[in-house]
């Protein structure tokens, strides 16, 4: 049991920096240039409060329906 949940958080992690490695970059490319002149607490402020909703909603669970189709049984 142990060793499912280990395999579980590393698979959970993973997926997690899939998903938001991309975002990051793609936020910080398109939203540097609008966001550049507010002081950084504010800027992470912005960035995170697009992020989150976006991992929360859109991204992760697309991206767990996706890896579970592809791992099929062997992800459970």
């Amino acid at each position: 049991m142990a060793r499912l949940l280990r395999r579980e958080a590393y698979r959970a992690a993973l997926l997690t920096w899939l998903a938001i490695w991309p975002l990051i970059t793609l936020l910080l490319l398109f939203g540097e240039p609008l966001l550049a002149q507010l002081p950084l607490p504010l800027r992470t402020l912005v960035l995170t409060g697009i992020l989150v909703p976006l991992m929360s909603f859109v991204v992760m669970p697309r991206l767990t329906r996706w890896a579970n189709g592809l791992l099929g049984d062997a992800a459970r």
